[in-house]
C-alpha cells in the first residue's frame, strides 16, 4: 500500500484509514508528526467494526485507543502487527498546530 496521510488541526477525529486485514503479514507502520510549535494531545485509535458494511458509521463505530499511542503530546511512531479494520487520529486537547499521521502497510494481499 502506498503511504496514506491524514491531518487533524483541531479537536476531533480524522477520517478513518481502512486497512487490508487480508494482508499477510499484516505489518502496519505508523508515524505521527506534530507541526512546529503544536500544542495538542492525540491518540491513535483502531476499530474491528466492518468498515465495508452498509451500516458502518465512523461516528458510532467502536474505537479503541492503542495503548502505546495514546495521550501523546509529541511526534511518535508505532505499528500494528495484528489485523484491525481501520485506524484514525483522535485529538483530545487542542491549543494550536496539527498532527499528521502517515500509515504504510506491507505484506502480500491475501497471502
Amino acid at each position: 500500500m502506498r503511504p496514506v496521510r491524514v491531518t487533524v488541526g483541531a479537536l476531533g477525529v480524522s477520517n478513518p484509514i481502512i486497512l487490508d486485514h487480508y494482508q499477510r503479514p499484516f505489518s502496519v507502520g505508523i508515524g505521527a508528526a506534530l507541526s512546529a510549535g503544536a500544542s495538542l494531545t492525540f491518540s491513535i485509535e483502531h476499530t474491528f467494526d466492518d468498515v465495508f458494511a452498509a451500516s458502518f458509521n465512523p461516528a458510532t463505530a467502536v474505537w479503541y485507543s492503542d495503548t502505546s499511542l495514546s495521550s501523546k503530546t509529541a511526534s511518535t511512531t508505532g505499528n500494528y502487527a495484528y489485523p484491525v479494520m481501520a485506524i484514525r487520529i483522535n485529538v483530545t486537547a487542542y491549543t494550536s498546530g496539527s498532527v499528521t499521521m502517515t500509515v504504510i502497510q506491507a505484506g502480500i494481499p491475501g497471502g
